[in-house]
């Protein structure tokens, strides 16, 4: 049995995202959802909140289970058994970041594997920055987000203003 890795801040948790989880889950027998802290962000929402959304956006998905990972990514897969560690690229600069840590983490576990999906076109202009401005200023995230997280973005972010 493969069990996979997809980590990630998941801050906030986006259609891409949703998609390559989807994509992932038909690939393995078993796809943990890694949810991290970015220490260089300063997070919109806290770890429960961005498990809670990842839990509700893909109870559909048997096969997926979402966990909090503090340290080394190939620590916690060691912890579970995982082999395969996925990733998503959007574009050229993602490739050359993925190739680095990929090279990383095989160097600390040889038995660790980088998976590398492409995000849909559809999403591949999407980064939280972008939708965290989007989301201050109004605009529409249908196509974006959840509507979980499109309704949990707005709440937070008019807090701020």
């Amino acid at each position: 049995m493969t069990i996979a890795v997809f980590p990630g801040s998941f801050d906030p948790l986006t259609n891409g995202h949703l998609d390559l989880i989807t994509r992932a889950s038909k690939i393995f027998d078993q796809l943990v959802v890694a949810v991290g802290q970015n220490t260089s962000k300063r997070g919109l929402f806290t770890t429960a909140e961005r498990v809670a959304f990842i839990e509700e956006t893909t109870k559909d998905l048997p096969n997926v289970s979402v966990r909090v990972e503090s340290g080394l990514t190939v620590s916690f897969m060691q912890s579970i058994q995982a082999t395969v560690l996925v990733r998503g690229i959007r574009n050229s600069v993602d490739f050359e970041y993925e190739q680095g840590i990929a090279g990383m983490n095989r160097t600390l576990d040889h038995n660790v594997d980088t998976v590398c999906l492409m995000a849909d076109p559809q999403y591949q202009f999407v980064s939280s920055s972008l939708l965290k401005e989007v989301a201050r200023f109004g605009g529409d995230l249908t196509n974006l987000v959840p509507p979980v997280v499109a309704h949990a973005m707005v709440a937070r972010l008019e807090g701020e203003q």
